[in-house]
Parts: structure tokens; sequence; C-alpha cells
């Protein structure tokens, strides 16, 4: 950063490519050159007038050096709004571009940045897709203070710590690990740290862009050991189980890390329902995982090959279905598999108002039309729409149960049992041999745990679970070695 007013200005003109939005004010502090540099629509223009530029223009100053000018007003006329002593161009620009208004006067190699945000932003709401039925009706937004504020208001310790980190060479997004220091990890911290600071990333846009640099080796395993939740209770439920979580300036969820198999299957709600339903409903999500994933492969498997395991009445209906259909099951299967996902995929991007018009096509050609032209058998349209209406139990497995779906199926059509056999332990394999930072991704199942079975097969009263209530670190299988314990 040089002394010279007008050099200053010069650099930030061509930095920003005399950009429209950017707004350069000159103006005069008792005789010596000054100027405010704003990005219009990224701070609150009225804040600026009176918390920035009255105060430094109604100042009495009887300094005369410019560095003394610059010293009295940073620390005596402005006081109203956060500020910050710049002396490197390259974090200007980025409290500039996030935000903030700076403050240059002449002969003084250093400027003042105000934090006067003003851009408009999504209030908090609803999470879409984690909608709960007792407890609180806020998710995260887009603002990482906002959302940083959000943890903040439900667990009021100072043991509750933020770290700012910028990724993205051209994006410079702000991002901020939450962890609470007497639970989290020394060493799953120091990993975290690491793979962020080895993200070469021009542009970070959304969180699924991270995924592939916080675990290695990643793209190897069907399930991700980094989850994601739209939920601030929730994700102060995980700090206090010891994880870290991530939040993305932009993005309204946040990264939790390590993230277990198990936790799929666990919401909010089955911690605020009555034991033994929660238990049922627990239960209930794990048979429609299976039924999800494995019910077209068993369909095909056994009318295949395999059709002495039917009852005999069973087998003439579907026989007599089968009979005037022009495709073997495993085509037919497959084909409805492939028209229930692009109707879903038309549903999820098709504009709201058009939606239902989607929903009502792909109902009469799915549940009628198919049938009554004997282009597919009405036991296989049974069989495929229980499957996929299973999927939406265990939302947060969706894209694995899809891709999973369709190739157990074609194992199925090609081998019966075995090959679906084969394609379930190579599932069970995958999901057993993943360690997340460390931690047995299939904990505390495998390695087994029995405390920890307590809220798996089972969610058992908060008595019992405050008795054993383990970090994820400390969990059997763990290969965390923290700091202390070296």
């Amino acid at each position: 950063m040089e002394r010279s007013l007008s050099q200053n200005l010069a650099a930030y003109r061509r930095a920003f490519g005399n950009s429209a939005d950017l707004v350069i004010r000159t103006f005069a502090v008792t005789g010596t050159p000054a100027a405010t540099l704003v990005l219009e629509g990224m701070v609150d223009k009225k804040l600026v007038a009176e918390a920035v530029l009255q105060p430094i223009l109604n100042a009495q100053l009887v300094q005369k050096e410019p560095e003394e000018k610059f010293s009295y007003l940073m620390n005596n006329a402005l006081a109203t709004v956060d500020q910050e002593c710049l002396t490197e161009n390259k974090k200007a620009m980025e409290k500039l571009m996030s935000g903030f208004a700076l403050f240059f006067l002449d002969g003084c190699a250093r400027c003042l940045a105000f934090g006067v945000q003003g851009f408009v932003a999504r209030g908090v709401s609803d999470p879409q897709n984690e909608s709960m039925q007792f407890g609180s009706r806020e998710g995260f937004v887009e603002p990482l203070n906002q959302n940083m504020s959000l943890l903040r208001r439900r667990l009021k310790t100072p043991d509750l710590t933020f770290e700012r980190l910028s990724i993205g060479s051209s994006s410079r997004t702000q991002v901020a690990l939450a962890y609470l220091r007497s639970e989290a990890s020394p060493e799953i911290l120091r990993k975290i740290r690491q793979n962020l600071k080895k993200v070469n990333l021009k542009i970070l846009l959304s969180a699924g862009y991270l995924d592939a640099y916080l675990l290695h080796n990643s793209h190897r395993f069907l399930f991700s050991g980094t989850g994601y939740s739209e939920r601030p209770d929730t994700v102060c439920g995980k700090l206090a189980e010891g994880r870290v979580a991530l939040l993305i300036d932009g993005t309204p969820l946040a990264v939790v890390m390590p993230h277990l198999f198990i936790e799929n299957f666990q919401t909010s709600d089955d911690y605020a329902a009555r034991p033994f339903y929660a238990t049922f409903i627990r239960w209930l999500k794990y048979i429609a995982f299976t039924i999800a994933l494995f019910l077209p492969g068993i369909y095909v498997a056994i009318t295949t090959y395999h059709p002495e395991f039917l009852p005999q009445a069973l087998l003439l209906k579907i026989a007599q279905a089968e009979a005037a259909t022009p495709f073997p099951i495993t085509a037919e299967v497959l084909l409805m598999i492939l028209i229930y996902e692009i109707m879903r995929e038309a549903g999820l991007r098709v504009p709201k108002l058009l939606s239902q018009a989607v929903s009502i096509v792909g109902a009469l050609v799915v549940g009628d039309a198919a049938i009554s032209s004997g282009l597919v058998g009405a036991p296989t349209v049974m069989v495929v729409a229980l499957a996929a209406i299973s999927s939406y139990v265990a939302p947060k497995l969706y894209e694995q149960i899809a891709v999973s779906r369709v190739v157990l199926t074609l194992l199925s059509g090609l081998t019966g049992f075995w090959g679906l056999l084969l394609g379930a332990l190579v599932i069970l394999i995958n999901v057993c041999a993943q360690m997340a930072f460390d931690v047995p991704f299939a904990a505390p199942v495998s390695p087994t745990y029995p405390q920890g079975l307590l809220d798996v097969f089972v969610r058992a009263p908060w008595r019992k679970l405050l008795q054993h209530n383990a970090r994820v670190q400390d969990l059997p299988g763990s290969e965390v070695v923290d700091a202390n314990e070296r």
C-alpha cells in the first residue's frame, strides 16, 4: 500500500477494471485529500453516511501531519462501527468485496475498513429438507455471520470457537470452522485445516465443491464421511459430540465432520419423541432403506431364477401379468426405474407452477397408460413404486440408493440371488472399510460399542443416553491420536 492517495486509488481502479459498482468518493479532511471506497449494493449507504463520513468530516482536527490525523480519526472519531486498520492491498480488497467500506488518507500507507455491510439477504426460515415436527423452525441462511450467530445463540459458552478462512482464488469465499475446544479432537482439527489449505479452487459456490478435498480417497467409497445439515440445533448437538462444522458464506447449510453411516437414519425428532415411538420410527427407516435398495433386485431374481420362493397363487398372478408384456422382467424394472428418475428430475427442475402438471402426467403414464398399453406389468409398477417411495424415508442416502438400485437389479437379472448377494457384500464392505477422519464410518456397529448401540437399534431414554455420552473420536476403532496423548 502506497502513501500517495492517487496511487492507491489508481491501483484499485486497475484491479477492478473501472467496474461500474466501484464507488470512490474523494473529499478533504482539514486540507488533506481523502477518499472512501465501497462496492454498490454491498453496503448500507445510510450507515456509511452516518457512521463513517459524518464523523470524519465533522471531526475537529488540530493535527497537521497525515499520520497524526489518521490516528486521531481511528482512535477518537470513528467508534460507532467495527473497524480494522489494514496495510496490505490484498486484505483490503477482500474486505471491500465482503461489504466493507475503505477509508484512505493521503500521506498514509494504510487504510481503515469499516463493517457497514448492507447487501440483501434472505431471512431465517424453515429448513427445506430437514423438517421437524417438534422444536425449532430456524434454518441456516446464506450470510456467514448470521449462521454463526444462530450457533452462538444455542451454545452460550466461550468454549464455542469460530475460525475464519478464505477459499477460492477468484471468489475468496469466507468459511468458518465451528467447534467446542473442550470436545473437538485437535488431530481432527489439524487434518481439516491442512485439507482446506490444499484447496486449489478458483470459485467456491457450494459445500459439495469441498467434499473431495476434505476426505482423501473419497471417490473410492459409495458413502460420504462428511454430512450436511440445515438445522442449527442439529449442528449444535454434533458439536457437543466432538464434531467440527464448516460454515460457508452463501450456502444455507453446514458441513459436519466426521459423519457416520448410522446418522443418516437419525433425526432431531427422534430425541423429542417418546423412546418407544422413536425406536419404532428408526426401525421403519431401516426397513424402508432395505426395501428401496434391494426390493427391485429381489423381485427380478425371484421371478427370473427362483420362482419356487413365491406362493403358487402369487406366482400365477405375476406370470399372467407378464405374459401380456413384450419385455423380460429385468428390462421392465429398469425401464420403470428410468421413467421414475426422469419424472423426479423433471419435478425438481421444472418451475413450481408446472410441478403439479408434471405430477399428473407422471401418474397417468406410470399408473395407468403403461399398464393399459401392455408395456409393463402391474406387479412391476407396484414394486418400483414401493421402492421409490421408501427411498424418501432416508433422503440423505437417495443418491447412493438410486445408483445402487440399478446396479443390484442388473446383477440380479444376470445371475439371480448370487449377483444380488455379491452386490450387497460389496456395499457392506464399502461401508465397513471406510474411515472418516480416522473414525470408523460404520461405528458404533462395527467395531461394536455396546453403549453406543443404545442410540442405534433403539433410542434409549435420555437418562441412559447421558450416561454414555462418548465423543466421536473416542469410539472403538478410532485412530485419532490427540497431541496430549502422543
